[in-house]
């Protein structure tokens, strides 16, 4: 006789699962991954095989002789935070500082506070932060595409810095689009990037809140500076498609454990990013702050989750 397990409602079926889900990530970022090793060479993929490689043997060191707990190296989750942490380092950057990284985001990041699921903060975010603030040189010393005159460069985000609008004249849009400019790995194709985001919403691996919610906030701050003095400041266009922009508020920003639960929520969180982002790259010193713009948000989520709630399986809503 059938044992018939009772349990209260809601009784949701889904083929979700996170090896589904974190393979869909990897897939909608190979399209990417493909232009920066054509645009900066072999450079590219040794730092993203060794990102991906250390990400998943210090997970699979740490559960099997620290933690003693079942190996989860197989759902994808640790190679996704090597690819992502690769996709935020410059291709030239020496592999031992790669492995660095790939400690902190794995052993700090996420096995400190129990593996998947319970981590506070992006952990490929928090690598590379780290690695930004301990190896500051090695970090910003930006490979050109092959061809391109010079072995490094500055960013469009870097020229802007220094030199003011002015420095993006010889930058045209379709270089930006394409991926034909100095930068981390995840900086060189927007295009690229946005074909990834409409694979993973087609695929409802994502929701359109956050990454729609940070851009939108980009392009209105952007668009009201550029309004006071477009000789001083960057089009909303130009700061939407370069630097970390699409990478964070596509693949970084909408990871579902450090992301707030609610569509409400999600919101409030993608124009925390936003706003943030922008002040760094406003009024800043540095050129980029996606990455801090999503950490800081990360840390803010338990308190957004406090105040927009999912609203209950079978709540009555007063009129």
């Amino acid at each position: 006789m059938n044992n018939l397990t009772i349990a209260p409602s809601p009784h949701v079926h889904s083929s979700d699962s996170v090896k589904r889900n974190m393979y869909l990530v990897v897939a909608a970022l190979l399209p990417a991954l493909i232009a920066s090793v054509y645009y900066f060479g072999l450079g590219a993929l040794s730092v993203v095989v060794t990102s991906i490689v250390s990400c998943v043997l210090i997970e699979f060191l740490i559960q099997k002789f620290v933690l003693k707990v079942p190996t989860t190296i197989t759902d994808g989750s640790a190679a996704v935070t090597g690819l992502i942490l690769s996709f935020n380092l410059p291709a030239g950057l020496p592999l031992w500082i790669v492995v660095v990284g790939a400690l902190v985001a794995i052993g700090i990041g996420k096995m400190t506070f129990g593996g998947l699921g319970q981590n506070i903060a992006n952990p490929a975010i928090l690598g590379r932060v780290f690695l930004l603030v301990s190896f500051p040189a090695q970090m910003t010393t930006w490979p050109v595409p092959q061809g391109a005159d010079g072995a490094t460069g500055a960013t469009p985000l870097g020229l802007l810095k220094e030199g003011g609008v002015g420095a993006l004249a010889n930058i045209p849009t379709s270089d930006l689009l394409f991926g034909n400019i100095g930068g981390s790995l995840g900086e060189i194709s927007a295009l690229l990037l946005i074909i990834g985001g409409i694979i993973l919403l087609v695929t409802r691996v994502i929701t359109w809140h956050i990454p729609v919610s940070i851009l939108a906030t980009v392009a209105i701050f952007a668009g009201l500076m550029w309004g006071v003095d477009p000789t001083q400041y960057a089009d909303p266009l130009f700061h939407i498609l370069t630097g970390g922009m699409l990478l964070g508020a596509i693949f970084m920003a909408t990871d579902y454990v450090t992301s707030p639960m609610s569509h409400s929520g999600m919101i409030v969180y993608g124009v925390g990013i936003g706003l943030i982002t922008m002040l760094i790259r406003t009024f800043g010193a540095y050129p980029e702050g996606m990455s801090f713009a999503i950490l800081i948000m990360n840390i803010v989520t338990p308190l957004i989750n406090t105040y927009c709630k999912p609203k209950r399986f079978g709540e009555v809503v007063k009129k």
